[in-house]
């Protein structure tokens, strides 16, 4: 599977996805639990609460936006958390590339 790291899925949208398979339109995200707020995981520090809370809260408003965007123009957008297991998500990405680009090829 031919992708790219830590690019822009679409030249005019200003965001990075961390995996890109361009053929298969498929965008992938890693998002870490402390700077996107993981339900699970994700607690204020201590210090500078207020600042840390807007910089997570405007960097969740920017994933949603960011999803939206791409979904609007055809891509299928997969976000995992840095804690989930790599082998499950791995595999889940490989199965949604190989299938969407199956249905190109047709």
């Amino acid at each position: 599977l031919r992708y790219a790291i830590d690019v822009r899925p679409e030249s005019d949208i200003n965001r990075r996805a961390d995996l890109v398979f361009r053929a298969a339109k498929v965008a992938v995200f890693v998002n870490g639990c402390f700077w996107h707020g993981c339900p699970k995981h994700y607690s204020p520090p201590k210090s500078n609460k207020r600042y840390w809370s807007e910089k997570v809260r405007r960097n969740r408003e920017r994933d949603v936006e960011t999803r939206v965007l791409l979904k609007r123009r055809g891509w299928r957008v997969l976000v995992f958390w840095e804690h989930q297991p790599a082998k499950p998500c791995s595999e889940r990405v490989v199965s949604i590339v190989s299938e969407r680009n199956k249905r190109a090829a047709r």
